[in-house]
């Protein structure tokens, strides 16, 4: 009921911000730019993006604001502190302005003042978005996972839709957790996330049809974990983890998660087999990502040597050096015909540089290598010295993203399909919830500013109380209902076989030698 009466105010006042209104015949005028949220000054965004609804700090009562496109046709909208945008008008303005500037300028009326800002600009690039992305939502409670959802949105407006709530089927005695959504290519025909716990297991969805599968075997660590979809063939690499979790009392960071044990396996969709594809000794491989030809896959490494193996368990160790994790990039060149790997080869040792390198993610072109880069550790979620860094794997160079980062974690990161734009979650706003931002990632290699996904209402990340995690883009919604999902995760999964391999061949992980500078 107060969700229903909170929807009917909110259209309320959107009717009455799209009546276009006046600017103010007198005002002072600002020699500074608006304070907005979200901040939308100087952003470059896609031409087909939704509103980007914006409110104005301050002690302010009223406001218009005055959007004038290259043609120089000018439309207002503006209401109390607030600016929404008519959905239409927009997309009118964004075709209007494609490849070029939308100026806006702000009067706001405080203390029965009406005052003038300066304007600022929002470009519009020439390059589409993908029209979906996907996340899921949860609470920053660590340990609870009642309710949890995987969650489309079409960018263009506001819609959201769940792929799967978990609320479907679990209860509390009978928990379950979702995670680790993933499709293949962009496409939502083939797709997988994981269910833990309460009617466990893989859901995995071919051409449309979904089927829950177990990945454990005898001869691995766990179940997939981190998935990574080949590009073309009916192929999942995985890592499988042993994972725990233990907190601070004082630090900022307050969580930290760890892996006592991982390894990378390869998952063969078609003939329902597992087989190892790096298990070293005292490695911790994680976070397969394939290349966009799927020639290579790319993963994360620590190194790490127990020291008093006599004294406590392996999960207590590394309680007590946490801070000497620092994973390595890595990449195994792939045989398709023969589903085999070449030798481990470096692609960047963060930890020469006392650092630590996690999720590495390939631009479609081939050409770029984003990762996320912490002082150590493998889940920076809660680092907040955690950044955004870009590779050029022509160059070997790395450097960091000045327009991207911030002083809160970053993590989770995306590129779009055509590869210029970037998503990704940072805990800016208030350094406990993570929200979405995107970036435009131009044809010289340069990040521009992030700006917030946007919402209907701009006051909407100060009430909402759960985080964002795993984005990734779609080219297309889920066709796979919720009510689809319940029904096969309540069946009994199917089991996968183990293949026998050696994932020991080639060149050790620990004796590979390379440098390079992070700029």
């Amino acid at each position: 009921m107060k969700k229903t009466l909170y929807m009917v105010i909110l259209a309320l006042a959107f009717v009455a911000c799209t009546k276009h209104p006046k600017i103010p015949a007198n005002y002072e005028t600002v020699g500074s730019q608006p304070d907005i949220y979200p901040d939308y000054k100087e952003v470059v965004v896609p031409p087909n993006i939704a509103p980007l609804n914006f409110g104005i700090r301050g002690n302010v009562t009223d406001c218009v604001a005055q959007f004038t496109l290259p043609n120089n046709q000018t439309i207002t909208f503006g209401s109390g502190n607030k600016v929404l945008i008519d959905e239409g008008d927009w997309h009118d303005m964004l075709a209007a302005a494609r490849g070029g500037d939308i100026k806006v300028e702000v009067f706001a009326l405080e203390n029965n003042r009406w005052r003038a800002y300066m304007p600022f600009n929002i470009r519009v690039a020439k390059e589409e978005i993908d029209p979906y992305i996907s996340y899921r939502l949860i609470f920053p409670s660590y340990v609870a996972y009642e309710m949890l959802s995987i969650c489309q949105r079409n960018l263009s407006n506001f819609d959201e839709k769940d792929i799967y709530n978990n609320m479907i089927i679990s209860g509390e005695k009978d928990g379950q957790c979702i995670n680790c959504h993933s499709y293949q290519n962009y496409g939502t025909a083939n797709m997988q996330f994981h269910m833990r716990q309460g009617h466990g297991g893989t859901m995995l969805v071919v051409n449309n049809v979904p089927q829950k599968i177990d990945l454990k075997t005898d001869s691995t660590i766990s179940a997939g974990v981190y998935p990574a979809w080949h590009p073309t063939l009916p192929l999942i690499a995985y890592s499988t983890n042993h994972t725990g979790q233990s907190f601070h009392t004082r630090s900022k960071a307050k969580i930290e998660v760890q892996d006592s044990e991982s390894d990378v396996i390869l998952y063969d969709i078609e003939k329902n087999e597992v087989r190892l594809v790096s298990a070293e000794p005292n490695e911790l491989e994680c976070f397969p990502t394939w290349s966009p030809d799927g020639k290579y896959l790319y993963f994360c490494s620590a190194h790490f040597e127990r020291q008093m193996p006599d004294s406590i368990p392996i999960t207590g160790e590394m309680i007590e050096r946490y801070q000497d994790l620092h994973y390595d990039i890595y990449r195994k060149s792939f045989d398709a015909k023969k589903l085999s790997f070449g030798p481990t080869e470096v692609v960047y040792k963060a930890s020469e540089d006392s650092l630590s390198a996690t999720f590495p993610r390939i631009s479609p072109d081939g050409r770029y290598l984003l990762t996320g880069i912490g002082a150590f550790g493998c889940f920076h979620v809660w680092h907040p010295d955690a950044d955004l860094y870009l590779m050029d794997l022509q160059s070997k160079q790395i450097r960091k993203l000045e327009n991207v980062n911030s002083d809160y974690a970053e993590s989770y990161h995306n590129w779009s399909s055509n590869g210029r734009w970037m998503i990704f979650i940072s805990r800016r706003n208030d350094s406990n919830f993570s929200r979405l931002y995107i970036a435009y990632f131009d044809q010289r290699g340069m990040a521009h500013k992030a700006f917030a996904l946007p919402q209907r209402d701009p006051d909407f990340y100060t009430y909402f109380m759960r985080s964002y995690n795993v984005p990734e883009f779609m080219k297309e919604p889920v066709q796979v209902t919720p009510q689809e999902f319940a029904s096969e995760a309540r069946k009994p999964a199917k089991k996968a076989t183990y293949v026998s391999t050696d994932a020991h061949s080639g060149a050790s992980i620990q004796n590979q030698e390379a440098k390079h500078t992070v700029n």
